[in-house]
């Protein structure tokens, strides 16, 4: 009970909870749209994630700062492919809250001579960049986990004490396993960006649906939301799932 009160003290946390209720409310909404005896609840799915959307853009208000002052210190990060894409992602990611701040004032009547498609289309697109930039820096993870295990493998076998009589060992049959069986053992020994990996994939649905790229519907949003929000809260509640 405790770790969830210090959960919910959280901003984030409550933030988090809230998105997975909206995308969770879009999923339900989705599946018993066509049931002609659940019509008033779908109305009132939809009213709750209307709400709760509205809501979520008012707290996001002040987070224009929080992404500029991220880019700030990834900007100091010592290997150059992570500062390059951190920062550019965290810089999107700032234009795509003043965005979205935008149109939430927008929504409440507080501006009026805006054109509110092409000021959505701006925050999905910048959205969309941030999230391409953060699986970069995923893929960049864990080729350099591989290499670096590699690297770790050679020096093992180039060592004084390496016995090679007996046959084929192990670490060298290894070297003929496809590429990609190697990307997914490294992923699952690095639970850290696989968690990472999943929340950004199933982020991009709802962007590339928005820009045309992929059309998708609804319920798949819902669905990816409700996964993303899921794993945003597992790796705030777990510090150490939260990628470094």
């Amino acid at each position: 009970m405790d770790s969830f009160v210090s959960f919910t003290n959280q901003s984030q946390g409550r933030d988090r909870i809230f998105r997975a209720t909206q995308y969770a409310c879009m999923l339900l909404s989705y599946l018993l749209e066509n049931r002609t005896d659940k019509e008033k609840v779908v109305k009132k799915l939809k009213q709750v994630e209307s709400n709760i959307s509205s809501g979520r853009k008012l707290f996001r208000i002040g987070n224009v700062v929080h992404a500029l002052e991220a880019s700030k210190r990834t900007a100091q990060l010592p290997d150059c492919v992570p500062r390059l894409f951190m920062t550019i992602a965290h810089l999107n990611r700032a234009l795509y809250f003043v965005c979205d701040s935008v149109l939430w004032l927008r929504s409440v009547g507080l501006i009026t001579d805006i054109n509110k498609e092409k000021w959505r289309h701006r925050a999905t697109r910048f959205y969309y960049f941030s999230l391409l930039l953060h699986l970069g820096r995923d893929v960049y993870e864990i080729f350099l986990k591989m290499d670096q295990k590699t690297h770790h493998k050679k020096n093992k076998v180039e060592g004084p004490d390496q016995n090679f009589n007996g046959g084929t060992s192990h670490d060298e049959v290894e070297r003929f396993y496809p590429f990609f069986v190697s990307f997914c053992c490294n992923l699952r020994s690095h639970p850290a960006v696989l968690l990472d990996i999943t929340k950004n994939i199933c982020d991009l649905f709802s962007p590339l649906d928005r820009l045309g790229i992929y059309k998708t519907n609804p319920g798949m949003i819902g669905m990816c939301g409700f996964i993303s929000s899921l794993v945003g809260i597992i790796t705030l509640a777990s510090p150490h799932l939260k990628i470094k």
